[in-house]
């Protein structure tokens, strides 16, 4: 349920405080007033403007235009008999706020005509009245005529905004699919024959190793050349792909957390590591993302940063002490999915726990990536 005050108008320059300054206001007109049955007629109106204020304020559909409408004519009948003109204020920040283009253009221009010919009105009909408020009248009108044009740029810029970024994350996506595809076809076209290539003749080597040694013999070397000529195209292949350092990687990360204001303690030397570019790549890659998460969902105060590597793997933990872990928000929006698809590309994998905080464990074989003495 809304409160009562979130009906008036929001503006960072306006305090709410002003508004409620132009809510007692006619109040004031009201009792210049000499006869009861004027100022009853007042108070009304003053009550049915708030009233239709209210439930524009609700409406979405075709409704709303008649109740600004209704407002528009209480503004005309505030003006003409008490001499009030800022009521018109509450209408213009509303109309500022439409979303339909016609809707807009059509109210705005009512409005505005509405609001200046009771004013030239108002002149003839009280003209000391309107003398004395002329510089707040003319402010007035310039906010009637700016106002809604104004807020209506601005929602209109800021869903620009919105669907530009939604654009570039859509692109975003479309690119790394479109990349992954690229690797998983360079990938088969460098390996798949010669990989098929190896099992054949290691097939046939097993069948010659008791019929026909000297021929398992050259087999063999045969598929230790297959093999040296298939890792140097993967190295070639692996050279060509854009690089994301470790080490960079967690200079940004510092950077991100100080500026959400998140103590952080990074434990392990990244500059000793020694890894292969790819793996380097997709750790970078991991890395970003769980930060990311941690400062846009888990409310942490602190966050530990953790680098391990022994002879087999490389390890990077995560641990925050935020809210815990939401499985429907971080898998579905916050590309924790697509963290592990290009973890499970080199084999390696994810573990999360969440108990008084969220810890991510990320691990990455190395066995295959570090043979000594291969070519």
């Amino acid at each position: 349920m809304r409160s009562w005050y979130t009906i008036l108008p929001k503006n960072p320059w306006i305090s709410i405080y002003v508004w409620v300054i132009f809510c007692i206001m006619p109040f004031y007109f009201i009792i210049r007033s000499l006869s009861i049955f004027e100022i009853s007629i007042g108070i009304l109106l003053i009550l049915l403007f708030f009233l239709s204020h209210y439930f524009s304020f609700n409406s979405k559909s075709a409704l709303l235009y008649m109740w600004i409408s209704f407002e528009m004519v209480l503004n005309v009948a505030m003006t003409l008999m008490y001499g009030y003109v800022y009521l018109s204020l509450f209408t213009a920040f509303f109309i500022g706020n439409f979303r339909n283009n016609v809707g807009f253009f059509i109210m705005y221009g009512l409005h505005i005509g509405f609001t200046i010919l009771s004013i030239v009105a108002g002149y003839f009909i009280d003209l000391d009245l309107f003398l004395s408020q002329t510089p707040f009248i003319i402010i007035t009108v310039v906010g009637v005529v700016l106002l809604p044009f104004t807020l209506y740029s601005k929602n209109k810029r800021e869903k620009l905004q919105g669907q530009l970024e939604t654009a570039n994350e859509r692109i975003a996506e479309l690119i790394i699919h479109e990349e992954r595809q690229r690797i998983a076809r360079d990938l088969h076209d460098t390996l798949g024959q010669k990989l098929s290539m190896i099992g054949l003749k290691s097939d046939l080597a097993s069948r010659l190793v008791t019929k026909n040694p000297e021929a398992a013999i050259q087999e063999i070397k045969e598929i230790r050349q297959t093999a040296s000529i298939a890792l140097k195209e993967v190295r070639e292949l692996v050279s060509d792909m854009r690089a994301v350092k470790l080490q960079e990687e967690l200079a940004r990360v510092k950077q991100i957390l100080e500026a959400a204001e998140i103590e952080y303690e990074i434990q392990g030397n990244s500059a000793e590591l020694q890894l292969p570019v790819l793996v380097e790549s997709v750790l970078s890659m991991s890395l970003k993302e769980a930060i990311t998460n941690v400062v846009k969902h888990s409310e942490a105060k602190k966050c530990a940063i953790i680098i391990e590597r022994n002879d087999n793997e490389v390890i990077l933990t995560i641990y925050d002490t935020g809210k815990g872990f939401n499985e429907k928000l971080n898998i579905a929006g916050n590309g924790l999915k697509g963290m592990r698809e290009r973890l499970e590309f080199i084999n390696g994998s994810v573990q999360i726990e969440s108990k008084e905080g969220t810890k991510l464990m990320i691990s990455i074989p190395l066995a295959i990536t570090h043979q000594k003495g291969s070519e």
